[in-house]
C-alpha cells in the first residue's frame, strides 16, 4: 500500500524560463545590430552560407520557433498524463539551451562583416550545442520524473502510530517547494546563462566574475528550493533539490520517535536549511512540519504536507523494528 502526496507545480519556474529564453533569443541580434551585416546569414550548405534574413526576422524566427514548442510542449502536459513532467522537461531545457546556443552562434558568426556571404562556418558551435542541449535534456528528464507524482490512493487519516495490517507494506511520500527560492534560483541562473551565451556569441569577453558567483549562487539555491521526504521500511530519506540530491538518511530503528508540528520561519531564524535551539530545520514554507527525534543528535524537521500520516508510519515502523541497547 502506497501512501503518497502530492507537491504545487511550480508553473511560474516554466514561465521564467519560457519567458527569459525568449527575450534572449530576440534581444542578442538586436544588442549585436552595430556589428552585423544588414542580412544575417541564418542558413549553411556544403560550401557556406546559401541562405539569410534581414535583422528583424533573425530575431524574430527563433523565438516563433521557441514559442510553437512551449505551446507543444504546454498542451502534451495536459493530456499525456504522468509522463508529462519528464517529456515536458526535456523539450523545453533542450530546447531552449539549443535554440539559445544556436542564436549566438549564428551572431558571432556574422560579427563584423559587411556580407553575409562572407560569413564562416557554425559547424563547431552548432556540434557543442547540440551536445551541450542533451545534456540539458537529460537533466530536464531527471527533474521532471522526479516532479511527477502518481494519483494519492484512497486512505484513511491515521493516528500518531499507523495500523499496518500484515503483509501489507506502506510508503509515504510528501514533497514540498519554494516558489521564491526558485525564482531566485532562476533569475541568479539566467544572468550566468546570458554572460555566458553572450560570450560564446562574441559580444563579450569570458566575464569569470560575473559567470562563476552567479551560477554557484543559482545552483546553491535550487538545491534548497525543494524538498523530498519518503518513508519505508527502511526508514526516512530527505533528498533536496530538482535532482533529489544531497540526501539524509534516518534507519527506522533509529529513530526513537516522529510527529507533527507547526513552525514558522521567525521560530528556526529564516527560511532553508536552519540550525537552532529547536534542531535543524528545513523551512520552505510555514505550517506543518514532520519532526523526527533520532536517538544520536538534535531533532530533524522539513516542512511537507501530511507529515502527520508520516510521522504515524515511521513510529509504525520504528516500534516494529526497534533494537534494545
Amino acid at each position: 500500500m502506497i501512501v503518497r502526496t502530492g507537491a504545487k507545480g511550480a508553473r511560474w519556474a516554466v514561465v521564467t524560463w519560457v519567458a527569459g529564453v525568449a527575450v534572449f533569443l530576440a534581444a542578442l541580434p538586436v544588442v549585436a545590430r552595430g556589428r552585423l551585416p544588414g542580412r544575417l546569414a541564418t542558413h549553411w550548405g556544403t560550401g557556406g552560407p546559401d541562405g539569410s534574413m534581414p535583422l528583424w526576422a533573425a530575431a524574430a524566427f527563433p523565438v516563433l520557433v521557441w514559442g510553437v514548442l512551449a505551446f507543444v510542449a504546454a498542451l502534451a502536459g495536459r493530456r499525456a498524463g504522468e509522463s508529462a513532467g519528464a517529456w515536458g522537461g526535456v523539450a523545453l531545457v533542450s530546447g531552449g539551451v539549443l535554440l539559445a546556443g544556436v542564436q549566438a552562434f549564428v551572431v558571432r558568426a556574422n560579427l563584423d562583416r559587411t556580407d553575409w556571404r562572407d560569413v564562416g562556418s557554425v559547424g563547431s558551435g552548432v556540434a557543442i550545442t547540440a551536445v551541450a542541449a542533451v545534456v540539458a535534456g537529460a537533466l530536464g528528464w531527471l527533474v521532471g520524473r522526479r516532479a511527477s507524482f502518481p494519483a494519492q490512493p484512497a486512505q484513511p487519516a491515521a493516528g500518531d502510530v499507523m495500523e499496518i495490517p500484515g503483509g501489507e507494506r506502506r510508503v509515504w511520500l510528501s514533497r514540498t517547494s519554494n516558489p521564491w527560492l526558485h525564482l531566485v534560483a532562476a533569475v541568479t541562473g539566467l544572468v550566468a546563462a546570458a554572460a555566458a551565451v553572450a560570450a560564446a556569441g562574441g559580444l563579450v569577453g569570458v566575464q569569470w566574475g560575473l559567470i562563476a558567483p552567479f551560477a554557484i549562487a543559482s545552483l546553491c539555491v535550487l538545491a534548497c528550493s525543494s524538498v523530498q521526504a519518503c518513508v519505508t521500511e527502511a526508514g526516512l530519506e530527505v533528498s533536496f533539490g530538482p535532482l533529489g540530491w544531497p540526501v539524509r538518511r534516518w534507519a527506522a530503528r533509529d529513530i526513537v520517535s516522529a510527529r507533527s508540528e507547526t513552525r514558522s520561519p521567525a521560530q528556526v531564524g529564516g527560511w532553508g536549511y536552519r540550525l537552532s535551539g529547536l534542531g535543524t530545520t528545513v523551512m520552505l514554507r510555514s505550517g506543518e512540519c514532520l519532526v523526527v527525534r533520532p536517538r544520536k543528535g538534535a531533532e530533524f524537521a522539513v516542512s511537507v504536507d501530511d507529515a502527520g500520516r508520516g510521522a504515524a508510519l515511521i513510529n509504525a515502523l520504528s516500534a516494529g523494528g526497534r533494537v534494545d541497547t
